[in-house]
């Protein structure tokens, strides 16, 4: 039989690292104060997409929350490509404007974090430094790599995504019985024509489309996890344009035009024209509905082979002019009260970044009491999560394309 101090050991260790664990913490957030105090009377200028009612709704809740509790402005800078932003930022770094930059904080994740990353356009990191960073559910791998590229705690992980598509059941039927794979939803659509559209690249949800058939059709996934080989680009690719070739007379309008964005695609589907679409989060459909923009017999469904999947972000840029205040909205952004509104499909219905099991008995109640809606997948329906590619894909995707179908 162990002996007594063989039984409590395995105790005293645990506490001891609890110990360990809690002075961590405490030194990671023993500056925030002064960081709080900075922070008040600053404006904060969010550069974040701006094609969403919702969204930008949410923003401007959040905007009411921080100037309550930390007296901080929030502006929200309305974007259509984050792509402008990142180009604000490095002509200002050109012109050495290096203390007062006009962006503050910037919604990012893909290519346009790598881009600043390269060019040493952000903040040094301070997401793990946030006193709500405990929360975060670090367990998932797209929390801390971002397209493949660590983030270094120069991102603040804000919601998920997963590519997700949906249909009119009214119309097509059973989204059981819908196409479970890129190949089947090809042949699906020369069943019925003009019935899909994707969103011309280099919209992001557009894009999105292209990875997920290059995912599906590559001859070897991992290679897309690596910087592009450009003597291999070519031989690699020569599946996904064959199969975009083959879908183009089946798409709406014959591929002759194509949807501009994500908002255009989802009011081809509410109009009628299109019978199946897709969006990067898996509440999409159900926010649709509850903001009367979809009809009420939209479901989704997806791949059980697997779909996309990343988590977005929010950045600051290295010569932002109240980084202090930035920090808090980012750290708000992560409070489980900001995390669970956006999750309710009647305000946004973005994912949450956070691990539930760390959460509080009340904070958890929160997340308890969401209906997401008829059209939203429960966790286990979605199948498994593809990675996204290396950054230097979607460039290389983007260009094609628009050589290729642009005209």
């Amino acid at each position: 039989m162990p002996s007594v101090a063989a039984r409590l050991l395995p105790l005293l260790l645990a506490a001891l690292a609890g110990v360990a664990g809690a002075r961590a913490e405490e030194a990671s957030t023993a500056g925030w104060p002064a960081v709080l105090s900075e922070a008040k009377g600053e404006t904060v200028y969010f550069d974040a997409w701006g094609g969403s009612d919702n969204i930008n709704a949410y923003i401007g809740w959040v905007g009411g929350e921080v100037r309550k509790r930390y007296g901080i402005t929030l502006k929200q800078v309305k974007l259509d490509d984050t792509a402008s932003a990142v180009a604000t930022v490095l002509a200002e770094k050109a012109a050495g404007k290096d203390d007062h930059g006009s962006v503050d904080l910037i919604w990012i994740n893909g290519e346009n974090f790598a881009s600043m990353q390269r060019q040493s356009l952000l903040a040094e990191g301070f997401a793990t430094e946030l006193p709500n960073w405990r929360y975060v559910d670090t367990a998932n791998p797209t929390i801390e790599t971002d397209f493949t590229l660590p983030t270094n705690g120069q991102e603040s992980p804000w919601g998920g995504a997963k590519l997700v598509f949906f249909s009119d059941t009214a119309r097509s039927g059973p989204a059981a019985d819908m196409p479970k794979s890129a190949d089947e939803l090809l042949a699906w659509a020369k069943a019925h024509p003009g019935r899909f559209a994707y969103p011309a690249p280099p919209d992001f949800v557009g894009t999105s489309f292209l990875k997920q058939v290059l995912s599906e059709t590559v001859s070897d996934p991992a290679l897309l996890l690596k910087p592009v080989d450009d003597a291999r680009f070519a031989e690699e690719t020569k599946p996904l344009w064959d199969y975009l070739d083959a879908l183009k007379p089946a798409l709406w309008r014959q591929g002759r035009a194509y949807p501009r964005n994500y908002p255009q695609l989802k009011q081809l589907l509410a109009d009628g024209e299109l019978d199946v679409t897709f969006a990067f989060n898996p509440g999409e459909a159900s926010a649709g509905i509850a903001a009367g923009e979809l009809p009420d017999t939209v479901r989704s469904f997806t791949f059980p082979g697997g779909t996309l999947g990343n988590t977005h972000f929010v950045a600051i840029p290295y010569n932002s002019a109240s980084k202090a205040a930035a920090k808090v909205v980012a750290n708000f952004l992560l409070s489980p009260e900001a995390q669970a509104r956006k999750e309710d499909p009647t305000v946004w219905g973005d994912p949450t970044v956070l691990a539930l099991d760390k959460l509080s008995p009340e904070d958890r109640a929160r997340f308890a009491a969401i209906d997401r809606g008829v059209a939203t997948l429960a966790p286990d329906e979605l199948g498994p999560v593809l990675p996204e590619p290396d950054p230097s894909w979607t460039d290389r995707l983007e260009q094609e394309w628009l050589k290729r179908y642009g005209s």
